[in-house]
């Protein structure tokens, strides 16, 4: 299946009509089905059924969309890297993040570069872990600033700090009467915090599961900022970590966590694979920044 092919059967998966498909990829739609008779008549099988004037994928069809658009989405890449060199944008950087080092961390880190480099552009991509890893993988970041160190394949990990636990409570809350709080505190407290099967999720089941007690989380969350909404609508206290500058959030207030517990910060790259000079010194930033904000990361 040719580039082209490959492009008009993607978008015709992913639209489910001609007309949707035609317009996504801005050709007509005897233009579009062209394309789809070639691919059909050189693969020597069908991937749509013609019925009432409607494109219906064929079993074949669902069984190679998948592959279909991993490739095109490689395609997809290649083609934006060449974009970028033909423009003689080589002065790119591409960084993805998690939210709370985004919000804390990297701010610090982008001002040093940029007083060094200016004329290097930064792409900031933002996700949690589970999509990091993938856009690092890719390639699509050359870079990762994630609160997790597990080793994965494919990566190198680099821990360069670790980050505390904080209670965040809506404004007036009894426990912001403490100082700290502690999971005892937390007894009969409706409790967001990380799901159960996430790394912060399984250190506080650990931590709680040794002090007697067990941790299920009311509302279970993938990324800590999504915490504060729900805080500040009265529906519980979040355990989130403690990069994010709680403070400046109108509503709430933050409370330390009266616990040994750390986050781990780790900058993730592609194994094998040489950064740019650009992104070295990027990274370089990154471990002073967190060298200077986080402590060592003994």
């Amino acid at each position: 299946m040719r580039a082209r092919q490959l492009e008009v059967f993607c978008a015709v998966m992913r639209a489910g009509t001609v007309t949707g498909a035609a317009q996504a990829l801005n050709i007509s739609q005897p233009a579009l089905s062209q394309v789809l008779l070639h691919a059909e008549d050189e693969l020597g099988f069908q991937l749509f059924e013609r019925v009432k004037g409607r494109l219906v994928p064929t079993l074949a069809a669902e069984e190679l969309y998948p592959e279909a658009e991993r490739v095109f989405a490689e395609l997809d890449a290649l083609r934006r890297r060449t974009e970028d060199m033909r423009r003689g944008r080589i002065g790119l950087v591409r960084l993805a993040s998690s939210p709370p080092p985004s919000m804390s961390l990297i701010p610090a880190a982008l001002e040093r570069f940029r007083a060094e480099r200016p004329e290097v552009t930064v792409r900031s991509m933002i996700g949690p872990v589970e999509t990091l890893v993938p856009m690092v993988l890719d390639g699509d970041a050359e870079l990762a600033v994630a609160m997790d160190d597990t080793p994965r394949p494919g990566l190198d990990c680099e821990t360069v700090g670790h980050a505390g636990i904080v209670c965040i409570m809506p404004a007036g809350h009894a426990l912001a009467e403490r100082e700290r709080v502690d999971l005892a505190a937390l007894a009969g407290v409706p409790l967001i915090s990380y799901r159960p099967n996430s790394r912060p999720g399984r250190e506080l089941g650990r931590m709680a599961a040794a002090a007697g007690l067990g941790y299920r989380p009311d509302i279970e969350i993938d990324v800590s900022l999504s915490a504060m909404a729900f805080v500040q609508q009265g529906l519980g206290v979040a355990l989130v970590d403690g990069l994010l500058p709680w403070k400046q959030f109108n509503g709430v207030e933050a409370r330390p966590f009266a616990a040994d517990f750390r986050l781990p910060v780790a900058i993730l790259t592609r194994a094998e694979r040489l950064l740019s000079p650009a992104t070295q010194r990027l990274r370089e930033h990154l471990r002073g920044v967190c060298a200077t904000l986080l402590g060592p990361t003994s």
